[in-house]
């Protein structure tokens, strides 16, 4: 095991060089960027004050692109970019004028208890759910359970968060919970206990929009797959030696149904990094998620790379994570 784990974290380095590459060369293809976006404000400047838009000289161009670093070709901008990012720099933004990596930190602590809370509310609620659902396959309650489920589902996370702002963030209807932001504005002068209860506050809608789209994926999940051992012959064998249907279940399809569910807390990783754009978007929340729209709308490309690069650093570790997860839900399992 500790052999396949240092080859695996060694395979991360040629990966995260080929994502850098791909992304590094799309990027050169999308239209717009820096420097056009500052000539055209400049232009908008000039026009402003009455002047010709050819005011700006082909050599003030030249200057803004050797400013953003433009004036050279693409191959030796990723060479130099590689050689900051191997330093610890992901350069600096564009538009918040800040080292891209201290911004990206400064949006984590957000997208990281989006992140935390979700997947622990998710395992803690849809495990025990799927459990119960396969016990009661084809009762009252697996028909009603499925229904809600995938009528949560089949609506997408940023539809759900404007149903609700309508229904529960007051206007003709109730007035229950804040519609944006994370804090309220008296927030300074609460107690240390009101202070928690007013992000908490602020993060119910959110949080329901974020988790559930993966609340129905991880109860469906868990049934089928439990659903799928209890079918098996090791199940017959158990009964027929006398133990009760739970009793079988819980010694023996537990632990093989609860290794697809091991997979699926991969993305953890990912989750807690890339935060959710559209939900951020609708309830107004300065996260990852809308940093990266921000920053995708600007053509802000070092930060949309520095995101890129940094998402997949977690999805390659959420992969290597899944694997000890195999290993500790099923002994048997042996990586060599």
């Amino acid at each position: 095991m500790k052999a396949y784990l240092i080859r695996r974290i060694l395979l991360m380095i040629p990966t995260l060089f080929g994502i850098s590459l791909v992304c590094f060369t799309l990027i050169q293809f999308v239209p717009g960027g820096p420097v056009e976006e500052l000539i055209s404000r400049m232009r908008q400047v000039s026009s402003q004050r009455g002047m010709s838009s050819k005011s700006i000289s082909p050599q003030e161009v030249e200057n803004i692109k050797a400013y953003f670093g433009f004036d050279k070709p693409p191959a030796v901008r990723y060479v130099k970019w590689m050689g900051n990012v191997a330093r610890g720099d992901l350069g600096r933004s564009y538009t918040y004028h800040e080292p891209v990596l201290k911004l990206i930190f400064s949006k984590m602590p957000i997208s990281l208890f989006f992140g935390l809370t979700s997947f622990l509310l998710s395992y803690i609620v849809c495990v025990p759910l799927g459990m119960a659902k396969a016990m009661k396959h084809n009762s009252w309650f697996d028909m009603i359970s499925s229904v809600l489920i995938f009528s949560g589902y089949v609506m997408p996370g940023y539809a759900l968060g404007i149903v609700l702002i309508i229904f529960l963030g007051g206007g003709s209807y109730l007035n229950l919970f804040p519609i944006s932001g994370v804090i309220s504005d008296e927030f300074e002068s609460l107690s240390l206990l009101g202070k928690s209860l007013d992000f908490m506050h602020h993060m119910v809608l959110p949080m329901v929009c974020y988790m559930i789209g993966e609340f129905a994926f991880l109860t469906m999940l868990m049934k089928n797959s439990l659903l799928d051992e209890v079918g098996k012959d090791y199940m017959r064998t158990a009964l027929v030696k006398g133990s009760t249907f739970p009793q079988a279940v819980r010694r023996h399809a537990l632990r093989n149904a609860l290794i697809p569910i091991a997979t699926r807390a991969s993305e953890i990783f990912t989750l807690m990094f890339a935060g959710s754009i559209l939900i951020e978007r609708v309830f107004d929340i300065d996260g990852m998620g809308l940093l990266v729209f921000n920053s995708t709308v600007n053509r802000d490309y070092n930060v949309v790379l520095g995101v890129i690069l940094l998402s997949s650093v977690m999805t390659l570790l959420g992969r290597l994570f899944a694997d000890i997860l195999y290993v500790i839900v099923d002994p048997r399992i042996r990586f060599q």
